[in-house]
């Protein structure tokens, strides 16, 4: 369902009144806010700025040229993908756990968006630690590690997400968001094109999105950075596609500054995706736009997308043409009456906090402090409700 709340265990924690002190723990690879492409560090700088602007005292973890209104506790000097002189992000990754390690006792709430590589070190802090994941979680060599840890507290960033994993400790879904502000809404478009807007990798499917345009008679514009490992791909397969349509023109790799003339004056985003996508955050960058997204039935995409209110859910390239044509008859300020009721930093910060509250370490804490704390302004306090 789209928009669906989280799901807590238990006994649910009400926030009422005392600030929390909070880690977010990021990977290395881009800054946070990454300059162009980098959906985790992006994620987890809008989380960061959303709780400081509630009122909470946050630390993040990150690459040095990463700025943020939390204090920042720099564990490499620039973005790892940005360093030439960097041949094993590994190792920077190992030197950034270690100093979580020895200022954790600072903490109420540990945050980790890397994976798992903090897990040999968690036990000493087990019950104030969160672990978001944010990749596919589909390979087989994910199951019998996540046995070996049942207990430590995991948050996907969809339903779906999840389907592959052996039981574990999940603590909620809580969907990714944006700032209110962050993407103006854009009544009507002033370009008559498709968008593309991501990595050029096979899963992503830019070839589909070429031959949808294509075969719609419309204009294709393609944003998307290409990593080392996919560049044999664009080189082989979408490079000569492109050069080969006319209607289809490359951009390159955009940063967060040309998103909303990008997506904003698209008539609507193509997200002909091939693989279980744990979320998708271009879908709702797109939707706060008020561009509606044609996506194909894979992974989060039908918890996202609501089928002819945000865009469409289709099944094969026939049905992606036709959406194609649909698309521009849907009302955009009802996209973005979704994204804003759904998909915002405001109510993804809300629901982080709802689970940290589950934390039996901050559980424990909630408890020495009486309701009448709600003097104290700015922060949350956890009440024990039935």
């Amino acid at each position: 369902m789209v928009g669906r709340r989280i799901r807590l265990k238990g006994t649910q924690l009400k926030a009422k009144a005392f600030a929390v002190k909070i880690a977010q723990i990021a990977p290395l690879t881009e800054c946070c806010p990454p300059r162009l492409y980098g959906g985790t560090e992006r994620i987890v700088s809008y989380l960061t700025e959303e709780l400081v602007r509630q009122g909470h005292e946050v630390t993040l973890f990150a690459s040095g040229d990463s700025v943020t209104s939390a204090e920042l506790v720099p564990c490499c000097d620039v973005a790892l993908r940005l360093n030439p002189a960097v041949k094993d992000p590994f190792l920077y990754h190992l030197m950034m756990i270690d100093q979580v390690r020895r200022r954790a006792d600072e903490f109420d709430v540990l945050h980790f968006h890397m994976d798992f590589l903090h897990y040999p070190n968690a036990s000493a802090f087990a019950g104030r630690m969160l672990t978001t994941l944010h990749g596919r979680l589909d390979l087989p060599d994910l199951k019998p590690f996540f046995r070996a840890f049942p207990g430590f507290p995991l948050v996907s960033i969809s339903d779906e997400q999840r389907r592959p994993m052996p039981p574990v400790n999940w603590a909620g879904t809580v969907y990714h968001g944006l700032p209110r502000d962050l993407l103006p809404f854009t009544a009507k478009p002033a370009g008559r094109y498709l968008a593309f807007l991501g990595r050029i990798a096979p899963e992503k499917r830019p070839d589909r999105a070429i031959e949808i345009a294509t075969r719609a008679g419309v204009m294709l514009k393609i944003a998307a950075k290409i990593d080392k490992v996919d560049q044999a791909y664009w080189d082989e397969t979408i490079a000569p596609m492109v050069a080969s349509h006319p209607n289809v023109e490359f951009i390159g790799e955009i940063g967060e500054h040309q998103k909303a003339e990008f997506l904003g004056n698209a008539e609507a985003l193509l997200f002909p995706i091939d693989w279980p996508e744990p979320f998708g955050l271009v879908m709702i960058e797109a939707m706060a736009c008020g561009t509606p997204v044609i996506a194909f039935r894979s992974g989060s995409v039908p918890e996202i997308i609501e089928d002819g209110v945000t865009g469409f859910i289709v099944n094969n390239l026939d049905e992606a043409v036709a959406a194609v044509h649909l698309a521009a008859k849907l009302d955009r300020s009802n996209v973005r009456a979704v994204f804003d009721k759904c998909f915002t930093a405001a109510r993804m910060a809300e629901d982080y906090l709802a689970i940290y509250g589950e934390l039996p370490a901050v559980r424990s804490r909630a408890m020495h402090y009486p309701v009448a704390a709600n003097a104290i302004g700015g922060g949350i306090a956890l009440e024990a409700i039935a």
